[in-house]
């Protein structure tokens, strides 16, 4: 009996000091990361002339599951951005736990700032992850109702050189569907990461040489590696479009590099490194 009542008064005694070990979750919490880019690919298609990006952004997170962020990369190349020649997503959504995943459930606002006003576009998203094993798996739906940012306001490069629109304030839809798969080699820094994606959209230009899917049906994917170095992440990646140089020849001028008139679809290393908080 002794022994059980020193039992219970040193778990009494214990307990204040296991409490503030074990500090209740914040409320709210805030993520994000700044990074540097040999080439923005964007679902495959380089949004910056095949050269270098600074990109960077921070997500407000609720213990509820809501969240709230904002992400921005600087762009150039192809069709003309205008403006700051930028992309900023504003994004916002709702994570929760299904079976033994998770639930994702948001939209994104693309913007360019200073830009052409009809540039910008939302793309509401539906992602669903998970582990098997050492496999982390992501599989989502991305599907962005017709927009003008999406329609195909000229039949061909030449038309959109000439900036005379062919079928101006036309609409479109867009649909991505895609997959990614991660692994972390034990007692290692390195993760390899794969991703597989398709989009299904307008067969040519949007305005200004901003659409999502500049030739229509296409699929994308990447391999690569990631390995972590103190606080920054180092990546390379393979990535590459099924789109050939025939298929985006009536894209030209618009769907090539500025400096060489090379395909901005085609395969490309891209190397990373990144700093989260």
């Amino acid at each position: 009996m002794i022994n059980r009542i020193l039992a219970a008064a040193a778990l009494t005694v214990a307990a204040p000091a296991f409490a503030q070990e074990e500090a209740p979750p914040k409320a709210v919490t805030v993520t994000g990361s700044v990074g540097l880019v040999s080439d923005y690919r964007f679902r495959g298609v380089s949004q910056t002339d095949k050269e270098m990006a600074l990109q960077g952004g921070a997500t407000v997170t609720h213990k509820s599951g809501l969240y709230a962020g904002v992400w921005g990369s600087n762009l150039a190349g192809w069709g003309t951005f205008g403006g700051a020649n930028m992309e900023l997503d504003i994004y916002g959504g709702y994570k929760l736990p299904v079976g033994g995943g998770t639930l994702d459930v948001g939209l994104t606002w693309y913007m360019y700032p200073g830009g052409f006003s009809n540039t910008d576009f939302a793309e509401p998203y539906v992602k669903l992850s998970g582990t098997v094993g050492p496999v982390t798996l992501l599989a989502g739906v991305a599907y962005a109702p017709s927009q003008e940012a999406l329609g195909r306001w000229f039949y061909s490069g030449a038309d959109s050189a000439l900036g005379v629109p062919n079928a101006p304030g036309d609409k479109e839809d867009n649909l991505y569907v895609w997959a990614d798969a991660s692994a972390g080699i034990p007692k290692t820094p390195v993760t390899l990461k794969a991703h597989l994606g398709y989009s299904d959209g307008n067969a040519g230009l949007g305005p200004n040489g901003t659409s999502l899917a500049p030739t229509g049906k296409y699929w994308d994917w990447m391999v690569g590696t990631d390995v972590v170095v103190g606080p920054v992440t180092l990546g390379v990646a393979y990535v590459d479009t099924d789109i050939g140089r025939a298929e985006s020849a009536y894209l030209l001028p618009n769907f090539s590099s500025t400096k060489d008139g090379s395909q901005i679809a085609g395969a490309q290393v891209v190397f990373s490194a990144t700093a989260a908080f």
